[in-house]
């Protein structure tokens, strides 16, 4: 919650900046022709020296005078009353909002605008003068992202978007939205510090013939105490297009031409999806956290339409409380390589509510020729970030999380749910797993932390909450040892699925390691554990994808550093995988992995029977490692490389098939590649 080297906690004392030299106090309002009048109270942030309010609504075109403090608000002569941010810390404005509270109602009534920016650094304060329809209430939470909500609202329209995100290439120093509000009545949701809409940014809420509005921006911090801009250029000119939009709309207010205030229910819990989760050729699951209170809305439906029309199916579900106020939607009856569009709703009406949308495109039929084009990638921002955009781009038609996706670094079950939450609700990756399948395993952050295993105290409460958060075909196994399908309390998370020519098996090298002797040598312990083991081997022999990938979150070799969690570790059991796949003639098979925070193509030789290559995948955030791109005499190729992800194509379209996996970067840019036929992978010519 803290930024880099500043830090608040609630100060309300007279001195705290300095307010602007009261003016001439204008007592009639504008008239049709003059520019819009704003009576602003601000002072010099004492943790940043900065300010700005008033310059950035002059540079807008408001004529600017200092609140009046021994004035009501209805007698300050202006359509505009701003505080700006943190003005909440001065006892001046703590003062003036409780004394005039009724006036600063008058005052919206007849026509004004309210604009409140004063933010909280305290948990659970009120916005004290609203009229009792109306509410919001601040906590401190940072947020270094805003998201238009929105996006046809004239506060909003005119913002330019980078990336689904507006007032981007501010300075590091002072976060765009610093603390947010938590909860609201009646007010309508303009901005949003996450892609769902919430926490909210600013909202509007209509009283009389006028407006309130109440925010957590820093956009008016611009300039210090000389004047000198502390922001950057760009900066400055969206803080300058905001507030050029804000005398519009003040103007379009005051002439009752402004749009009309339709609030935005307040969700009992933070949304997150909708996820596309496990598609095969005939049925798919959807998952959703709509974020609706439960109790008032527990029964939702998914329509899934073929996006060529003539067909539909309808889906009803309601919302497990016991997975964290989560949605899941198992769809039968579908067709094999068909495009569908979905859309989810609550069954009762939700005034506001706007429907969760998205789409999909079903398995290939199995044995059939066809072209598939995955994406798979490890080590991922739990921020904004255009690499989920390119892979969309490039034409994924699914993707895999090798794990640490995301960072959760806890044993505690809200953390972990949080973490989960904040992840899927980026802009960037909601687009992307709303429009394309998407399965996942684990690695040792999102298990509980670095390096751990599986005697780590809270793996159960990270199960819970990765169950809670993923729309895997199965998770693991249930107590009596078989595949378990449903979101309850488990082992393990390991699964596979089948698209067209590639089955996929994601192991889960964490949950039991440790924590016994090996199926492979009882002198040593085991990583996979003998349920596991069996299904895999099971499911190995029974595959009949051209293209078999063994993937793992951790690599299939020694990382060469100090910690233990990699293969080398449990060479034993890898060499029991490695040798049922010689044993047993297995075509097709690859390993994949990710965690080091750089990427690798390996080549071990005919291992297997035939030349048995590895794949390793991260980062998709911006930390690399060097040091872990280690000399191998099997190494092919690698790039110590941020924003990285995996392009796997599966063709048996051609003869023969072929396997052709591109690293890319979200520039777009072809790092390395390494292509095989399906009969340099061990099937006859």
């Amino acid at each position: 919650m803290t930024p880099e080297g500043i830090h608040r906690r609630s100060f309300v004392a007279a001195g705290v900046g300095t307010a602007l030299t009261a003016g001439a106090v204008l007592t009639a309002p504008a008239a049709s022709a003059a520019p819009p009048r704003a009576a602003v109270l601000e002072f010099t942030d004492r943790w940043t020296n900065a300010t700005g309010f008033a310059e950035l609504l002059r540079r807008a075109g408001f004529a600017v005078t200092a609140l009046d403090l021994s004035r009501p608000a209805t007698a300050q002569g202006v359509d505009l009353i701003a505080f700006g941010s943190f003005t909440n810390n001065d006892s001046r404005y703590t003062t003036y909002v409780a004394a005039q509270a009724p006036s600063l109602r008058d005052f919206a009534a007849g026509g004004g605008v309210v604009l409140d920016l004063a933010q909280s650094d305290q948990y659970g304060a009120a916005v004290p003068y609203l009229p009792s329809t109306l509410a919001a209430v601040r906590t401190d939470s940072d947020y270094d992202t805003v998201h238009p909500t929105a996006a046809d609202h004239p506060l909003v329209a005119a913002l330019p978007v980078v990336s689904g995100r507006v007032f981007t290439g501010r300075a590091s120093g002072i976060r765009v939205s610093w603390e947010t509000v938590t909860s609201w009545r009646s007010l309508r949701v303009l901005l949003a510090c996450a892609a769902t809409g919430f926490p909210p940014a600013l909202l509007e809420g209509a009283h009389g013939a006028g407006r309130f509005l109440v925010g957590s921006l820093t956009v008016d911090k611009c300039f210090d105490a000389a004047g000198t801009a502390i922001q950057p250029a760009a900066a400055v000119r969206d803080s300058v297009t905001f507030f050029t939009a804000l005398a519009g709309y003040v103007a379009r207010v005051r002439a009752g031409t402004a749009p009309a205030v339709t609030p935005t229910p307040m969700p009992a819990q933070a949304p997150a999806g909708p996820l596309v989760g496990h598609v095969d050729e005939t049925g798919a699951r959807i998952w959703a956290r709509p974020g609706l209170d439960a109790a008032t809305f527990p029964a939702w439906r998914c329509v899934v339409a073929r996006a060529s029309g003539g067909w539909s199916t309808t889906v009803d579900t309601t919302v497990s409380t016991a997975n964290d106020n989560t949605l899941l939607f198992d769809v039968p009856g579908l067709r094999a390589a068909t495009a569908y569009t979905f859309t989810i709703t609550p069954r009762s009406a939700a005034p506001g509510f706007t429907p969760l949308t998205g789409s999909l495109t079903t398995a290939p039929p199995a044995g059939a020729p066809a072209r598939v084009t995955m994406g798979l990638g490890s080590c991922a921002p739990s921020t904004p970030d255009a690499v989920w955009t390119r892979i969309v781009d490039e034409g994924c038609d699914s993707f895999v999380l090798l794990g640490d996706t995301p960072y959760v670094d806890s044993g505690d079950l809200a953390v972990a749910r949080a973490k989960h939450r904040t992840f899927l609700s980026q802009p960037q990756i909601a687009r992307m797993i709303a429009s394309m399948p998407v399965w996942g395993t684990w690695d040792d952050h999102d298990f509980g932390g670095n390096d751990t295993d599986g005697t780590l105290a809270g793996k159960r409460n990270t199960r819970t909450a990765f169950v809670d958060y993923r729309a895997n075909a199965s998770f693991g196994h249930g107590a009596d040892g078989a595949r378990l399908t449903r979101r309850t309390d488990g082992e393990a998370v390991y699964t596979s699925f089948r698209r067209g020519p590639v089955e996929v098996f994601l192991l889960d090298p964490r949950w039991f390691s440790r924590t016994g002797p090996s199926f492979a040598d009882p002198s040593r312990p085991t990583c996979l554990g003998t349920v596991q083991w069996e299904w895999l081997r099971t499911a190995l022999r029974a595959s009949t994808a051209t293209f078999k990938a063994i993937a793992s979150g951790m690599i299939w070799d020694d990382k060469g550093n100090s910690e233990s969690d990699d293969w080398a570790t449990y060479q034993h059991e890898k060499d029991a995988i490695l040798d049922l796949v010689a044993e047993e003639g297995i075509p097709g098979c690859f390993l994949l992995s990710g965690d080091i925070h750089c990427s690798r193509a390996l080549n071990y030789g005919p291992r297997v029977g035939y030349d048995l290559w590895q794949f390793i995948v991260s980062p998709l955030h911006d930390r690399t490692i060097p040091s872990l791109n280690v000399p191998s005499p099997h190494l092919v190729a690698s790039a110590v490389e941020p924003h990285t992800f995996l392009k796997l194509v599966a063709d048996t379209t051609v003869s023969p098939a072929t396997l052709t996996a591109t690293w890319i970067n979200r520039e777009g840019r072809r790092l390395f590649e390494v292509r095989r036929t399906a009969t340099e992978l061990g099937h006859p010519a």
